[in-house]
């Protein structure tokens, strides 16, 4: 299963597809086999907040980074003891023209700063990126009975991108015609729902009673989700977003629930990056591969980063960090673990080049 050696971070190239579909296996091959050449330093990042109205007790905060026009020095943001933050400058002046937009969606527990390494990277890559915090699952608001309605994930995304398009500062910057969405662990989950994945209780309850092991059916269950007849009926209902062009899952879990005729029937490419490290709680062959097995072949690219494990699509670690988040919660202790010897900043050097060389073949990003 592992594509690539622990130095390079490629062993060669796989093209699981045939030469078809000609933009989506563009991009697919473009993923499987990113280019070495390293990009130019970008000017940082402008960053912003969005405040999405509420709806039905359900207020979104979304953070958006963008190219900004070069102005004052950035600022280190979500810098900590245990944890390395981003340097943006906060409230820049967007830089003239219609860029792509990226909708990122962090994992339980997670919040927006997860994936802010990656998005640094996509707006040095042309887009505009945008990141809610979803209630219930995120890390300052756990609350089980906002948290356990799963189909308000996908949801959150389309807000969010409602707001982002309407906003007056940065509508006009935005192409709504490039829109693609990236997620991580229930993010990745979140990411296929809107894709056109569409979850089946049922089936989720009977691969769990069989894999009772598996991270994603300890949440579920942890959440109540699905127990009762409306809710159920609600996670069965497709989230499809027709505005994704494009989609990108990191690891994900819950895939097992995914009805695998909708799948099948997903049109617009999608990477799907499994840890190649994984554990028993988030296997790659029953969570990643899942998808990659049914999942159309033509518009699919699947890889495992060798080295990674779950949490190594996170924020990189500080020395002693590790120590210090297990000091304060035991249960986190793994953030900051990764799979093998490669550095945390070479794992995510990989994982950013084929997100950003797989959309530019899907015609997401700009080049080539």
């Amino acid at each position: 299963m592992p594509l690539h050696s622990p130095r390079s971070g490629r062993r060669g190239c796989r093209r699981p597809f045939p030469l078809s579909a000609l933009a989506a296996a563009a991009a697919i091959a473009i993923a499987l086999c990113p280019g070495a050449q390293a990009a130019p330093a970008e000017p940082p990042p402008g960053l912003a907040t969005l405040s999405v109205p509420d709806s039905g007790g359900r207020p979104l905060v979304v953070h958006v980074w963008y190219p900004a026009v070069p102005g004052p020095q950035p600022a280190l943001i979500a810098d900590n003891a245990a944890l390395v933050g981003f340097r943006a400058v906060e409230n820049a002046v967007p830089e003239p023209g219609r860029h792509p937009v990226v909708m990122l969606s962090h994992g339980f527990g997670g919040n927006w700063t997860n994936q802010a390494w990656l998005a640094v990277r996509l707006v040095a890559a042309g887009a505009i990126v945008a990141a809610p915090d979803h209630p219930g699952t995120m890390t300052r608001d756990m609350d089980e009975a906002k948290g356990r309605r799963l189909w308000q994930r996908p949801q959150d995304i389309s807000r969010a991108i409602d707001a982002l398009l309407a906003d007056p500062r940065f509508g006009p910057h935005t192409d709504p015609a490039r829109i693609a969405v990236v997620g991580h662990s229930l993010g990745g989950w979140t990411a296929l729902s809107l894709a056109g994945a569409r979850m089946d209780p049922d089936r989720l309850d009977a691969d769990c009673a069989e894999h009772p092991a598996l991270a994603a059916c300890r949440v579920y269950a942890s959440l109540g989700a699905g127990r009762e007849p409306a809710e159920r009926a609600a996670l069965a209902v497709s989230r499809a977003d027709a505005r994704l062009k494009a989609a990108v899952s990191l690891d994900l879990g819950l895939a097992r629930g995914f009805d695998p005729a909708s799948l099948a029937a997903i049109r617009i490419p999608v990477l799907v990056l499994a840890a190649g490290n994984d554990t028993d709680g988030i296997p790659a062959r029953l969570e990643s591969g899942f998808l990659a097995a049914h999942l159309p072949p033509a518009t699919t690219a699947y890889a495992a980063i060798e080295g990674a494990a779950h949490f190594s699509f996170l924020r990189e670690c500080k020395p002693g960090g590790g120590a210090l988040i297990a000091a304060d919660n035991p249960v986190d202790a793994a953030i900051c673990i990764d799979g093998g010897s490669r550095s945390r900043a070479d794992l995510h050097a990989e994982i950013a080049d084929r997100i950003v060389d797989f959309l530019r073949g899907a015609g997401i990003l700009p080049g080539s």
